[in-house]
């Protein structure tokens, strides 16, 4: 386990951006907008980051939790996405300068049996100990799948399908559109996003939620990088970037919580079968 928060944040960066060009060039935009609007001020906040995993007891949610439990996390919520069989939880730190943690799992026993057995042949390559060593939470796949498992994934889970590829790491990171300083809503960042080229998410809408939620929500697509799978390679989605736009409650503080409508669509940005 790690005993530093930010050194395990700057590993999670490190391997995020190495297959997410786009959140490298974006975050160097961002950079240079703040850097005109306050020199002094500029810094870009990472709101929060995803991780995702199966409801398979060496590497379950609460297995990958334990890392950030352990830094002064602590559970601050539940969620249910019935379509896509998951369920999640997220993570905050009492210095809310920290990012949050949103971690979900799929629920494998609800998958049909042929892609049970292949999720299942995954996780057995993985070693009993794994999810207690320090770098688990970015260590990648730990198998091979072959092209057809890969198809048989993808038209049952987009979600099982990116985990057989990409395995543990962090899904995405999050601009804190609260904290900059250039732009003050999401729209006026989507537009400078989309005039620079970068493709957003649109299901559900470029925007999810608002403030009758409390957030609002858009994201890139995934990039697409290709992969050596077991018996070919193979250019399939790999991670996105977020940009969160919080409200205030009735108390005056930001919402800190999730939203289970609009995660439900941004978990899309990873689909493999919408073409870019």
């Amino acid at each position: 386990m790690h005993t530093n928060v930010n050194t395990l944040f700057d590993n999670l960066w490190q391997d995020y951006v190495a297959i997410t060009p786009s959140a490298q060039k974006i975050h160097a935009l961002l950079d240079t907008y703040e850097a005109k609007h306050d020199k002094a001020k500029a810094q870009i906040i990472n709101d929060h980051i995803a991780l995702r995993t199966f409801n398979i007891a060496k590497i379950n949610l609460q297995k990958l939790a334990a890392h950030f439990l352990a830094l002064g996390y602590s559970d601050k919520g539940d969620y249910i996405f019935e379509q896509k069989k998951l369920v999640a939880k997220h993570f905050e730190h009492p210095d809310d300068r920290l990012p949050k943690v949103f971690i979900s799992e799929l629920l494998v026993e609800e998958m049909p049996a042929e892609v049970q057995s292949i999720i299942l042949k995954m996780i057995s390559s993985v070693a009993d100990d794994a999810a207690k060593q320090d770098n688990f939470l970015y260590s990648g796949a730990h198998w091979q799948v072959s092209e057809q498992d890969y198809a048989t994934l993808v038209a049952e889970s987009e979600y099982a399908a990116w985990m057989a590829v990409w395995g543990f790491r962090a899904n995405h990171f999050t601009v804190s559109v609260n904290h900059l300083s250039h732009f003050t809503e999401l729209a006026d960042l989507n537009n400078a996003l989309t005039q620079a080229g970068f493709v957003l998410n649109q299901s559900g809408g470029e925007i999810k939620g608002g403030p009758e939620v409390l957030l609002a929500q858009s994201s890139t697509m995934a990039d697409k990088i290709t992969v050596q799978l077991s018996d070919t390679q193979k250019s399939v989605p790999s991670c996105f970037y977020e940009f969160a736009q919080r409200y205030a409650m009735d108390d005056g503080n930001l919402y800190q919580g999730f939203v289970a409508a609009s995660a439900d669509k941004i978990f899309e940005s990873t689909n493999a079968s919408i073409t870019m």
